[in-house]
């Protein structure tokens, strides 16, 4: 089956068709870095760099096949449906309605499936700040004015496909025959993957070092062995024994002795809930917690449990479960389901939101649809497809 990579970012989603049997053809994305990235690991598929309002037929048409595809994906960015502490989730603008792109390029590919993915909180933006309407209605309703008539909405958590995180999103999918039946991927029958799991074989690091190991322990899990595992992911680069992104950080002193306060599960919110008067001043005074208190940094995860959502903040966001120091960049791709074989341009440590042009690996990685989840929706379609 072939598709169509929309709003692609590093490709998270093609990596897990690709597994699934799915043919990434094309993707469209226009972050350089995040381009960059895409090409490195997915070097048979055509990307166009450039902002999706911009691609036209005659960039597209050239690499498809006559008869269209089967399967468009589009993630459009997320930040203006947002409610995680984003301010952007206020403004009203063109970003809320991208979705319009990906259903004008479905109409050229003659697409005959599309599947939209974003955060929940999509379903309650409203087109302006009074208006009685809802984003999510409009989207529907040109689907169905395009010929896509039949859709279903699907919010999943991507625990429950086998990814170390607790990820809701909203996914929309939409057929033109009214006859074909819409079901969501069935989940898995074994229980949650932890971080403890999703971390297993990577060795420590030390924090304001430059000693970067690359070679994994002996220990792995299920999980680890799965991320290792090029066959399952059809790379065609045989075992993976080489350890790559396992950086070390730098950390101030006053952060480090901040990660020594917290506990497993804790995060910033509650060292401003333990520590108050004057021993709250004194650690802000050393510059050992911040004067102002931001509810998702710092946040010590649970060796024993899946770790909360990824974001392009993880860097700021993730302590490691017992060494005080920020997660490496790998760590991170594991609590995606990123293969350890993947990848990432640019610098690890840029800072972000300068250049929209460019994004640090944490940022790429957060961004991501976990592969693992688009796996299961690759097996799903191509069983909807089929029947």
């Amino acid at each position: 089956m072939t598709h169509i990579d929309c709003f692609s970012g590093v490709g998270g989603i093609c990596t897990g068709f690709y597994a699934a049997g799915i043919n990434t053809l094309l993707a469209v994305e226009c972050v350089k870095s995040c381009v960059d990235s895409y090409r490195a690991n997915h070097n048979g598929v055509n990307v166009i760099h450039s902002d999706i309002r911009n691609v036209t037929s005659k960039d597209i048409l050239p690499y498809l096949p006559d008869e269209g595809i089967d399967i468009l994906t589009s993630g459009m960015p997320c930040e203006t449906f947002s409610t995680a502490g984003n301010k952007s989730r206020s403004f009203y603008d063109y970003r809320q309605y991208l979705f319009r792109e990906a259903i004008r390029i479905a109409c050229i590919t003659r697409a005959k499936m599309i599947l939209f993915e974003n955060v929940p909180a999509i379903t309650t933006k409203r087109t302006a700040k009074n208006s009685g309407e809802f984003i999510i209605n409009i989207l529907e309703r040109e689907l169905e004015d395009a010929g896509y008539i039949n859709h279903e909405r699907f919010i999943l958590n991507a625990a429950d496909y086998g990814v170390p995180q607790k990820r809701s999103r909203l996914f929309i999918l939409a057929v033109k025959d009214r006859n074909i039946r819409l079901t969501a991927p069935e989940q898995p029958a074994h229980k949650a993957v932890t971080v403890s799991e999703a971390f297993a074989g990577l060795p420590d690091v030390i924090p304001n070092t430059k000693t970067e190991p690359s070679t994994y322990l002996q220990t792995e899990s299920e999980y680890s062995g799965l991320m290792r595992d090029n066959n399952f992911w059809r790379t065609g680069k045989g075992q993976n024994n080489s350890l790559t992104y396992q950086t070390p950080m730098k950390h101030r002193a006053c952060t480090l002795e901040r990660f020594s306060l917290l506990r497993q599960g804790e995060s910033l919110k509650d060292l401003f809930d333990r520590y108050t008067g004057q021993e709250r001043e004194n650690l802000q005074a050393r510059r050992v917690m911040p004067r102002k208190m931001f509810i998702k940094r710092n946040h010590r995860l649970k060796p024993d449990e899946p770790s909360p959502t990824v974001t392009s903040h993880c860097l700021d966001e993730f302590v490691h479960p017992f060494s005080n120091r920020a997660l490496t960049v790998r760590e991170c791709a594991r609590l995606q389901s990123f293969p350890d074989c993947y990848d990432f341009a640019g610098g690890p440590f840029i800072v972000p939101h300068i250049d929209r042009d460019i994004q640090d690996k944490y940022e790429q990685i957060g961004d991501a649809v976990p592969p693992l989840l688009a796996y299961a929706w690759g097996r799903e379609i191509i069983n909807i497809l089929e029947g």
